[in-house]
């Protein structure tokens, strides 16, 4: 075995290969994907009511009765009232522009909700419910997995195991020897769960389809090689 300067090694846990000066550049860097795919157990409405009208406070009497209908009927259905929260209340002048002129016509006012059910099967009938009591705004409908963490650690051991699989090819390839112990390693953020399909029709019932999410997770992984 070729002895070493001893202030030439570098000592690294897990690593049985001795590194000089001049290897210590010979670094590959290979990045790594995973993912795992899930059917979401979480869907999210975003829906509301707008009013409209000249007097301010007969309009927001009637923005707040009809909301109420709005909420009583989707509490009706299943959903907690905690699980229903106000997104976005506004009041807004409305004008019109006449000749130059602003002309004031009235105000309107908008009143948002969230709503959030385990029960992803009650999303149509969530929409549907809600229009029929009073609702015109339906903004929008997200699905999501309570357990993503768990998940998002299965997609980084996958993304893991690929980046290690893709250095080793290269270095087979080449007729290098790999150092596994990885030198670096990298998180990328890839922002969560990503849908793979989404539902729109109306219909007697509004179909909503949750399809599946995919959580995934990306990494940048820095390896040592040898000649």
């Amino acid at each position: 075995m070729p002895a070493y300067d001893m202030h030439e090694v570098i000592e690294r846990k897990g690593s049985m290969y001795p590194q000089t000066k001049a290897m210590q550049h010979r670094l590959m860097t290979v990045s790594g994907s995973g993912k795992v795919a899930a059917q979401p157990n979480v869907v999210n409405i975003q829906l509301g009511v707008v009013t409209e009208g000249q007097s301010l406070t007969q309009v927001q009497e009637e923005n707040a009765r009809v909301m109420e209908r709005v909420i009583g009927s989707i509490v009706n259905l299943g959903v907690q009232r905690g699980s229903i929260q106000t997104a976005d209340y506004s009041i807004l002048p409305q004008y019109n522009y006449d000749s130059g002129s602003q002309v004031f016509q009235g105000y309107q006012v908008n009143h948002m909700i969230s709503v959030t059910s385990e029960d992803i099967r009650l999303a149509g009938e969530i929409i549907d419910t809600a229009v029929q009591n009073g609702a015109n705004q339906v903004i929008g409908v997200q699905f999501s997995i309570k357990q993503s963490e768990m998940l998002y650690q299965q997609s980084l051991s996958i993304a893991l195991r690929d980046a290690y699989m893709k250095a080793r090819s290269m270095a087979q390839t080449m007729g290098l020897t790999l150092d596994p112990a990885p030198v670096k390693v990298l998180e990328r953020m890839p922002g969560g769960a990503f849908p793979l399909a989404r539902g729109e029709a109306f219909a007697t019932v509004t179909p909503i389809e949750p399809g599946q999410l995919e959580i995934e997770a990306f990494v940048e992984v820095q390896f040592q090689f040898y000649a």
